[in-house]
């Protein structure tokens, strides 16, 4: 079930297994309309960001206590996805109150030291004082009373997808990725497939850093997913055309992403 930007809110929480807030679905840099990416995943009062591009920490605060947040997922090390890291470190660490207790970041290896050079702080401490950075691999772990599970996606950097479950659900997120068999496996019967769409049909694109809209459209049909989600919208392409490209060869329900929607996996 999807509900727009500010819609249905409340009604459905209180029967909601898990509940998506797209933060930002902005490819590449923030849009106009969207921040990069981020999204607010919530079961049983806790509380998932996953991915913190540049743009999205503002955003966040319109539908979450940026104190509340329980853990950080981070797809991988590309500005657009964990940039605002930074100024969430600012706001956790010089709180008026005092800092703010070590918040849990799932990451790829070194995003710390990473981040830290992005502040300009030693990459010894930096990042760390506010965040307990735990280093992602392949499997399967608990977060929460989420069931995740990482995958690495086809990038040009060390990427992860997910798959995020819980009392029956599944949510599968594509992160960055030019094509890749891994990507089926992740999202096989999952409810919802978040899958990035940031190129249109062409000439000349590269293969191994994005998906055109038309091969999101194939990774949800060949993995038998429920629903589909085109995100990672570079500003440049034409939603409708996106849509349409994935249309074509997906036949199930299909929306592009936009800033402030919520989907709502529940019970009926």
């Amino acid at each position: 079930m999807i509900f727009g930007p500010g819609a249905g809110g409340g009604h459905a929480v209180a029967w909601a297994v898990m509940r998506i807030t797209i933060i930002g679905c902005a490819g590449s840099f923030a849009g106009p309309a969207s921040p990069a990416s981020c999204y607010l995943i919530e079961a049983d009062g806790f509380r998932l960001v996953l991915d913190l591009g540049n743009g999205a920490l503002g955003g966040l605060q319109r539908h979450c206590d940026l104190y509340e947040v329980d853990a950080v997922c981070l797809s991988h090390q590309h500005a657009d996805h964990c940039l605002d890291m930074c100024g969430y470190l600012v706001a956790r660490r010089y709180h008026p109150e005092g800092p703010r207790p070590r918040l849990p970041v799932y990451a790829p290896a070194r995003t710390g030291e990473r981040l830290s050079r992005a502040m300009g702080l030693d990459p010894g401490t930096g990042m760390t004082e506010a965040f307990e950075f735990r280093t992602l691999a392949p499997g399967t772990t608990e977060i929460g009373p989420l069931r995740v599970t990482t995958a690495w996606m086809n990038h040009s950097v060390e990427t992860f997808g997910f798959r995020i479950e819980h009392d029956g659900r599944a949510l599968a997120y594509s992160a960055d990725t030019g094509p890749c068999d891994e990507l089926v496996t992740l999202a096989a019967g999952a409810d919802v497939l978040l899958c990035e769409a940031s190129f249109l049909a062409g000439r000349g694109l590269p293969g191994e850093l994005h998906l055109t809209a038309g091969q999101a459209g194939e990774y949800a049909a060949r993995s038998g997913a429920g629903q589909l989600v085109l995100t990672h919208l570079v500003a440049w392409n034409d939603p409708g055309q996106s849509r349409a490209e994935a249309a074509a060869v997906f036949g199930g329900p299909l929306s592009v992403a936009a800033a402030g929607q919520h989907l709502v996996l529940g019970r009926g």
